[in-house]
C-alpha cells in the first residue's frame, strides 16, 4: 500500500486541520487526508450512493470516529464522482475503508463490519486510549447501578444519551434504571429506543429479560406460601419455579438457581423444558460475566450430560 496518491504534489495544506468528519474530492484529498493524516489518523470511506452496505457502515463508522472525540477523522469519498483514487488504490468492491497516518495507507478493510470491529480497528490506529473515556463513564454508570445509586446512574446514562442519543448501552442502562425503580413501562419505552441493528446485543438482551423478570415476579406470590407449599408437596414443580422467580426478584441469585436445579434433578423435561428455559433467561439477565451465571451453566452442563 505504497502507492503515491493521486494530488500528492498539487494540494494545499487547508485541510491539516478540518472537520472530524467530511466529504472529500480527488481536487481535495490531498488537503483532507494525506496532509492532515500527519497530525491525526484519517479513515477513508469509499462508497457509493447505489451500495447497500455503505449505508450500514457509514453512520457506525461516523458513530465510532466521533467517539473517539478527535483521535481519529473520517474522510467520505463518492466514487461514482471521485473515481481516481479508489482506483488507484485498486479497490475492487465497496465498501472500502482505508486508514492514512502520516501521509501514508496503513491499514484498511471491505464489507460492512459491526460496530465492536469498527471500534477495534480504530484501536489498532490510534491506540486503546481513544475510548477510554467513553469506557470510564459506562463503568461508572453502571457502578452506580449495581450499587443502588439510580439517581446518580440515570444522570450518566442521560449524559452519555445527551451525546449520542442510539447509544445501545446507555439506552439499556437506562431502561434498568427504571426497572429497578418500578416504571416498567419507561423501561420498555427506553428499550424500544435501541436501534434495531443493535438489538441482539447481549447487554440489552439482558435488560430486556430483566425486564420480563421483574413483571414475572409482580405476579408471583409469597416467599413463606411457597415453601410451605413446597413442605407439603415437595414435587408442586410450579410452586418451585414461582418461588425460584421471587427469589431472584428479592437478589437471592444463588437460592434462585438451587431451586430450578431442583426441578431438572426431579424431573428434567417438567412443563416442556420451563426449569431450563425460566435458568437460561435468569443467565441472560444476570449477564455472561456474573458468577452465578458461570456456576450455573457449569451445573446445568453437568446435569444435561449427565
Amino acid at each position: 500500500m505504497e502507492t503515491p496518491i493521486i494530488g500528492e504534489n498539487s494540494g494545499s495544506d487547508a485541510g491539516a486541520g478540518g472537520a472530524l468528519i467530511k466529504d472529500t474530492t480527488t481536487e481535495t484529498f490531498m488537503a483532507d487526508v494525506i496532509e492532515a493524516s500527519k497530525e491525526v489518523p484519517v479513515l477513508v470511506d469509499f462508497w457509493a450512493p447505489w451500495c447497500g452496505p455503505c449505508k450500514q457502515l457509514g453512520p457506525l463508522l461516523e458513530k465510532v470516529v466521533t467517539s473517539a472525540k478527535g483521535a481519529v477523522r473520517m474522510v467520505k469519498m463518492n466514487i461514482d464522482e471521485h473515481p481516481a483514487v479508489a482506483q488507484q488504490l485498486q479497490v475492487q468492491s465497496i465498501p472500502a475503508v482505508f486508514a492514512f497516518k502520516d501521509g501514508q495507507p496503513v491499514d484498511g478493510f471491505m464489507g460492512a463490519l459491526p460496530e465492536s470491529q469498527i471500534k477495534s480497528f480504530v484501536e489498532r490506529i490510534v491506540g486503546e486510549d481513544a475510548f477510554a473515556d467513553e469506557e470510564a463513564e459506562m463503568e461508572a454508570a453502571e457502578a452506580a447501578l449495581d450499587g443502588g445509586n439510580l439517581q446518580g446512574a440515570v444522570e450518566m446514562f442521560a449524559a452519555m444519551l445527551a451525546k449520542d442519543q442510539q447509544n445501545p448501552q446507555a439506552l439499556a442502562g437506562l431502561a434498568k434504571c427504571y426497572i429497578k425503580s418500578g416504571d416498567f413501562d419507561r423501561a420498555r419505552e427506553t428499550l424500544e429506543l435501541v436501534p434495531p441493528k443493535d438489538s441482539g446485543l447481549s447487554i440489552v438482551a439482558s435488560a430486556r429479560a430483566l425486564l420480563e423478570l421483574e413483571q414475572q415476579a409482580g405476579d408471583s406470590g409469597d416467599l413463606n406460601e411457597f415453601r410451605t407449599i413446597l413442605k407439603d408437596d415437595p414435587d408442586n414443580h410450579q410452586a418451585r419455579l414461582d418461588l425460584a422467580v421471587a427469589l431472584n426478584s428479592e437478589g437471592q441469585r444463588e437460592a434462585a438457581l438451587d431451586e430450578l436445579m431442583e426441578i431438572m434433578t426431579r424431573d428434567r423435561s417438567w412443563n416442556d423444558d420451563a426449569a431450563r428455559k425460566q435458568l437460561v433467561k435468569f443467565f441472560e439477565a444476570w449477564s455472561d460475566t456474573d458468577p452465578v451465571t458461570i456456576e450455573g451453566r457449569r451445573r446445568l452442563s453437568i446435569l444435561l450430560f449427565s
